[in-house]
């Protein structure tokens, strides 16, 4: 035998499985029969005789993977039906490419589609057996192929796989005649030899093979059976006469009609034809037609008509006379949907037609006239059901993972759906959609298989919980639909920074508090919950330089205040100075107790409001003057050493300046500004004082009855609540004028150009002529450094009025007063300050504009006028007062 001839036998004795790649190296051997000669077959697969049942357990596990790799992902099995429980369906977990114990680390498990599954995953091994009775029949009826359609589950992460296990049928149903004895009744002589009677065939619950039915007739001499296809799961019987009859040979006939299925074994069925020979009536009614095929929609109402049908008989009389009746049905269970009349032929509908249950009806219409023997004709109604649009989609959940952190990534899987419909066709065809259609979507991973994913990102202090709505409409006309909820629930993470409501507090607090006392309340607002939005607050970074009086340097804030760390309270650690502290910056941090912890900062400005704590001090002499002040409450007689002294001529005229009284109040505002009063002497005395200006001069000219010496006490209060003050004593002595101007200029060489603190009388009438001359000296002195300076304040005028700035207004109006903030201190414009120099003291350039009223004109009158009504203050007025404001 020729290698050509070989290689063709061994192909028709080989089964060829296509296979994958991977296994397309596999090399099997046959040994030729006639040659004996061995032969490598390198095939897709090629397994014949011995070598196939070598190889069967290899095959299968190909088949396997190279159905799961065509298949894109679905793995199919087979089972025959009637499988004991704990039959092993197929190697899940190894299919599925899972390690060993894998699967029951990952909860391997099956989620069923609609129906109640009969497989189970077993835990341990991971395989699919059988749970429970597979009955093909229970389960799919006559629809071929029997497929149940599963979901296998993965957890960790979250996988689905989709299994089809096919319940192939076993010929495990005979074939069943309606009826187990048939009686026909045939008129002897006139049935004509070919006279043809239906017969009901038999029913087999089997599927294919096993039910793909043959009959067979008990041997007869008289008769035979023709059986004809219809359709190929239908088949038409009938009884034909092949030899007349005689009913005085043989009355009646007893034919066993025997229905064999395709099975193997094959499986029967009988039923027995009692046939009896009639005399008389010769014809038999004839149908108009011998197949009505009728099509009807699966909605059709009760009462419906099918069909009409009619038939003639050619007898006359009785003999002509017939009724119709339906002889059989296929499917037989539904005999009573039907009905007929007997006079007219009208079919009628009496009960549901439902085109998913059955979809093609036989019905064996016979006609049966009144001769005796009856005879009759017989026809077929083919109803096919028309599908319509009456099942509405169905949609399960089969998988929810639930709540979604709110930093899921877009195409997270949420939950699995699986949605049906039963109907057919467009009918069947179902879309789906999610709604509201943002922030989840839906994505078709199977036919009837949906993920529900995240297509956007999420933020739980926006929405915390989404109520998802998945809908399914179908292609009807109209469409029918139906819905399927979801709670979907978000979980927090810490994507949100504790913030404060400003992002700078002002805070009053007034000094000499007590330590602990609270000074503010801050609170900072984080959206996210539990821990996350859990706030701490502390202080963070600022403080201020110490102030002269409590040595230099800078300190924290956190040596001044605290801030509780779950109320976010503001505390006083000591009590404060204003002459220390006026201002104190820093900044307070909020943290949430989330991982990683987020944080917000906020700036608290701490003013503090000045307490009337500091009484006036009186200033020294400038230049180291004769004699000290008196400073205190206490007070010094005008002959104990260090008391102050001035001199005044006799004569001098009213309005003679004859000292100053110098004070300052380390306190700021009201509480800074200084008042002078004469307590003694009281009443009409030679001297006054000046209000605000504190200068000492004659209230009206001196005379010798005023004596040598005046002693007065002079009382320096400030404006606070309650107000404090200080006394000075000031010694005046008396002199005549040419002493006095000796007095005056040893005054004055002792004195620097800045001011005196004491301001002697000037020089009276009638002086001696060495007096004169000396004073003339100073006077040339005093000229020139009055001529510089008013050159001086020229330049200086012209460059203001050049340099950029606001405009200042003056004029006679109402008093203005400005508060610079909520501090409760007196601020003044740099515009309108001037600085005022007293003696050695530092300056200050913090004035207090009351009246902007222009300065009366120069004399006694004014000079009086300021004296009893206090100045006029006005920061074009040589006389302005201010109190000073410390820095």
């Amino acid at each position: 035998m020729t290698e050509r001839a070989a290689r063709k036998r061994t192909r028709s004795h080989c089964k060829r499985i296509l296979i994958p790649s991977a296994a397309r190296n596999y090399k099997y051997t046959h040994q030729d029969l006639h040659g004996g000669e061995k032969r490598k077959l390198v095939t897709a697969m090629g397994v014949c005789g011995p070598t196939r049942l070598r190889w069967g357990p290899v095959v299968r596990v190909l088949v396997l993977q190279a159905a799961w790799a065509l298949g894109g992902g679905q793995v199919r099995y087979s089972v025959p039906e009637e499988a004991k429980g704990g039959t092993v369906v197929g190697r899940l977990a190894q299919d599925l490419g899972l390690e060993a114990g894998e699967a029951e680390a990952r909860r391997l498990r099956l989620v069923a589609q609609g129906r109640r599954a009969s497989v189970e995953v077993s835990g341990a091994s991971g395989a699919l057996v059988v749970s429970s009775r597979l009955d093909r029949e229970e389960l799919c009826g006559k629809s071929a192929p029997c497929a149940l359609r599963l979901e296998v589950l993965l957890e960790r992460p979250l996988r689905v796989f989709h299994v089809e296990v096919e319940v192939t049928d076993i010929n495990d149903n005979a074939p069943l005649f309606p009826t187990a004895t048939k009686n026909l009744s045939i008129a002897e002589l006139i049935t004509m030899p070919g006279s043809r009677f239906p017969l009901e065939g038999a029913s087999d619950a089997d599927i294919g093979a096993n039910a793909q039915l043959s009959y067979t007739l008990s041997p007869s001499e008289h008769f035979a059976l023709d059986v004809k296809s219809s359709d190929e799961n239908m088949k038409s019987l009938f009884l034909v006469l092949t030899k007349g009859l005689d009913r005085e040979s043989l009355a009646e006939h007893r034919l066993v009609l025997t229905a064999i299925d395709g099975g193997r074994p094959a499986l029967t069925g009988t039923v027995e034809l009692l046939v009896s020979v009639l005399d008389a009536n010769d014809n038999a009614p004839q149908f108009n037609q011998s197949v009505y095929k009728v099509r009807l929609p699966e909605n059709a109402t009760e009462g419906t008509l099918v069909t009409q049908v009619g038939a003639t008989d050619l007898d006359e009389g009785i003999n002509h006379e017939f009724s119709f009746s339906i002889v059989s049905l296929v499917p037989a269970a539904k005999r009573d949907i039907f009905s007929i009349d007997a006079q007219t032929g009208e079919i009628r509908l009496r009960g549901p037609l439902d085109f998913e249950e059955v979809r093609l009806y036989e019905l064996q219409i016979a006609a049966r006239d009144m001769g005796v023997p009856p005879l009759s004709g017989h026809c077929s109604v083919m109803l096919e059901v028309l599908d319509v649009n009456d099942n509405a989609p169905e949609v399960w959940v089969t998988s929810l993972s639930v709540p979604v952190p709110e930093d899921a990534s877009v195409g997270t899987v949420v939950a699995l759906l699986s949605v049906s419909d039963r109907d057919s066709g467009a009918n069947g065809r179902v879309r789906c959609a999610v709604w509201p259609p943002a922030p989840f979507g839906l994505v078709a991973t199977f036919a009837g298989s949906y993920s529900l994913v995240l297509r956007e990102a999420l933020d739980r202090e926006r929405v915390s919980e989404y109520e998802v709505e998945v809908r399914a409409e179908d292609g009807g006309a109209p469409p029918l639909r139906a819905s399927r909820g979801l709670r979907v629930p978000v979980s927090d993470v810490n994507d949100n920074a504790p913030a404060f409501a400003q992002a700078v507090y002002t805070v009053l607090a007034r000094e000499n508090n007590a330590a602990g006392a609270e000074l503010a309340r801050l609170w900072a607002r984080d959206p996210d919950e539990a821990g996350n939005g859990r706030v701490s607050y502390s202080v963070a970074e600022g403080g201020a330089g110490a102030g002269a009086g409590a040595g230099s340097g800078w300190r924290p804030a956190s040596s001044y205040v605290s801030v509780d760390a779950e109320s976010g309270r503001l505390w006083a650690l000591r009590p404060l100075d204003y002459e220390e502290l006026q201002v104190l910056q820093f900044e307070v941090r909020a943290v949430d107790a989330g991982e990683p912890p987020l944080c917000g900062n906020a700036t608290v400005q701490l003013f503090v409001v000045d307490e009337n704590d500091n009484a006036p001090a009186l200033l020294p002499p400038a230049g180291g003057g004769p004699g000290p002040w008196a400073a205190g409450e206490a007070s010094a007689s005008a002959s104990a050493p260090g008391s102050l002294w001035a001199w005044a001529a006799w004569g001098a005229p009213a309005g003679q300046v004859v000292a100053k009284i110098r004070a300052v109040d380390a306190d700021s505002g009201y509480n800074a500004w200084l008042r002078y009063e004469l307590w003694e002497p009281r009443g009409k005395g030679p001297f006054r004082v000046g209000l605000y200006s504190g200068e000492v001069s004659t209230a009206r000219a001196l005379e010798e009855a005023d004596g040598p010496r005046q002693r007065l006490l002079i009382v320096v209060r400030d404006h606070g609540e309650p107000s404090r003050s200080a006394t000075a004593t000031l010694s005046v002595s008396l002199v005549e004028g040419a002493e006095a101007a000796l007095s005056a200029a040893a005054a004055a060489a002792g004195a620097s150009s800045s001011g005196a603190g004491v301001r002697p009388a000037a020089g009276a009438e009638g002086g001696a002529a060495a007096a004169a001359a000396a004073t003339n000296v100073w006077l040339v002195v005093a000229i020139c450094a009055v001529s510089s300076l008013f050159l001086l304040a020229v330049v200086l005028y012209g460059a203001s009025r050049w340099a950029p700035r606001a405009a200042v207004l003056a004029g006679p109006g109402p008093a203005t007063l400005v508060c610079a903030s909520e501090v409760g201190s007196w601020s003044y414009s740099q515009r309108q300050s001037r600085s005022l120099c007293v003696a050695d003291g530092a300056g200050k350039s913090d004035l207090m504009v009351f009246s902007p009223n222009c300065p009366p004109p120069p004399g006694p009158a004014a000079e009086n006028a300021s004296a009893e009504k206090g100045p006029s203050l006005s920061p074009y007025s040589s006389g302005t007062s201010s109190f000073p404001r410390n820095h």
